[in-house]
């Protein structure tokens, strides 16, 4: 008998990029019309990105009502707006494995786009701003980040930047830094403290800066530093990795992401064995080796390795606070906050340690929005996506103004940043490190 959803948790299964099935044209059109079909009969997922709805208009609008009568071309209208968030699989699919229809709708759109970027189909833009170390490589060099972030603001150039690569001449382009966190951090030695270890924590961190924490954002990591030594945990800025690999996966160029993989993990496995935890300032980063990393290679032991010692920021220091190992001697209270749930952090099942954090601070009232602000590392930036990227953000930027805090805040600095866009009164976002850099006096 079969059964409408499932009662038990959901699992994962592998994906499974190395069989040649994977890219098995005629199969995977099978698989997409079989997984669409289901899809179309349950319509949960209309809230979350544009795959959803888009999909149901192409149902709703076609001659049958069906999707044997959708043109498997306009498949891809339904694949491109999927940007590997994961809140569908994680969070409203009740047909995801161990039941008996196996729907991964996530892997599976990343199989298509495997397979288009396997034929070459995809965009030269696409290729460029998903380079994220060669772009901010270029970018960060003195004289040339300043140049830069000075045409990403001129009319002329956006409109041209539309024309040649539809980059959409009103989305927000991040700001890039000469002063990048590892120049900054140049001469930073860990604290000389003594570690302090528990049954979850080994208490001294690697942290792994990301490329917009290092070519974007390089104060956060500074900020991070702060507050993790401030709590006696010695802090080593992991120099020599490269990008996780998160927008090279989500464009579907899976053999750049295992090329990333070759050079990040034995530089990971060694800090690791030198006994440090791991830590990234972006959860997209953390949810690379904690959940697609595994996933695409589950037979290497020293992938397993790192996503056991990866830890988001605050699920690091929560746990130990539950140790009695954090500090709570603030000096400065924070009044209410509007904190946007990152996706990639709800996807890691540790709960919002993020605002569990902020409220030991006094006097603090934190204000959680669980929903995603559209931004996803480059969608938010292409000419064709940039409308729908709004709409996404639109529920945010209204629970903000309704909130009436004194600070809106998200783990995820690029959906911050995307808010601000959204909010246009000037505001900036807040990070929740700098906030409890804040809240500590320092």
């Amino acid at each position: 008998m079969r059964r409408e959803g499932s009662l038990e948790a959901p699992i994962r299964h592998p994906l499974g990029q190395d069989k040649k099935s994977f890219f098995d044209e005629e199969r995977l059109g099978r698989e997409l019309e079989r997984v669409f079909e289901i899809c179309s009969g349950c319509r949960r997922c209309f809230s979350l990105c544009e795959s959803f709805p888009t999909l149901f208009d192409l149902v709703d609008e076609s001659e049958t009502k069906d999707v044997d009568g959708v043109a498997r071309e306009d498949f891809d209208k339904v694949i491109d707006h999927c940007f590997q968030c994961d809140m569908c699989y994680q969070t409203r699919c009740p047909y995801v494995p161990p039941h008996e229809w196996n729907v991964d709708f996530p892997h599976l759109m990343l199989r298509a786009k495997a397979v288009k970027f396997k034929k070459r189909e995809s965009r030269f833009r696409d290729r460029l701003i998903t380079s994220t170390d060669l772009v901010g490589v270029f970018v960060s060099t003195p004289g040339v980040a300043q140049l830069a972030n000075t045409f990403n603001k001129m009319k002329p150039f956006r409109k041209m930047l539309d024309t040649v690569l539809q980059i959409h001449p009103d989305a927000s382009l991040p700001q890039y830094q000469s002063r990048t966190l590892i120049r900054r951090t140049k001469k930073h030695i860990p604290a000389a403290v003594k570690v302090k270890e528990t049954e979850q924590t080994r208490g001294k961190v690697a942290l792994f800066a990301t490329c917009y924490g290092n070519y974007n954002a390089p104060d956060l990591g500074k900020d991070f530093v702060q507050v993790f030594e401030h709590n006696g945990i010695p802090v080593k800025i992991i120099r020599d990795a490269r990008c996780c690999g998160m927008p090279k996966y989500e464009l579907g160029d899976l053999d750049t992401v295992e090329k990333l993989k070759s050079y990040n993990i034995p530089v990971l496995a060694r800090l690791i064995d030198e006994g440090y935890d791991l830590v990234t300032l972006i959860p997209s980063c953390t949810v690379m080796f904690k959940q697609e990393l595994p996933l695409m290679f589950p037979d290497e032991s020293r992938v397993k390795k790192v996503q056991q010692a990866m830890f988001d920021p605050f699920e690091y220091l929560m746990l130990r606070h539950k140790e009695g190992l954090l500090k709570t001697d603030f000096k400065n209270s924070l009044g209410k906050i509007a904190y946007q749930v990152a996706c990639h952090q709800r996807v890691q099942h540790i709960g919002m340690k993020t605002r569990d954090v902020l409220q030991l601070v006094p006097d603090t009232e934190i204000i959680p929005i669980e929903r995603c602000s559209g931004h996803d590392g480059t969608y938010t930036f292409k000419s064709e996506k940039h409308e729908a990227a709004m709409k996404i953000l639109k529920p945010v930027v209204d629970k903000v103004q309704q909130s009436d805090a004194a600070y809106y805040t998200s783990d995820c600095a690029m959906a911050g940043a995307h808010i601000e866009h959204g909010l246009a009164d000037g505001s900036k976002a807040a990070h929740p490190l700098s906030l409890l850099k804040y809240a500590y006096g320092l």
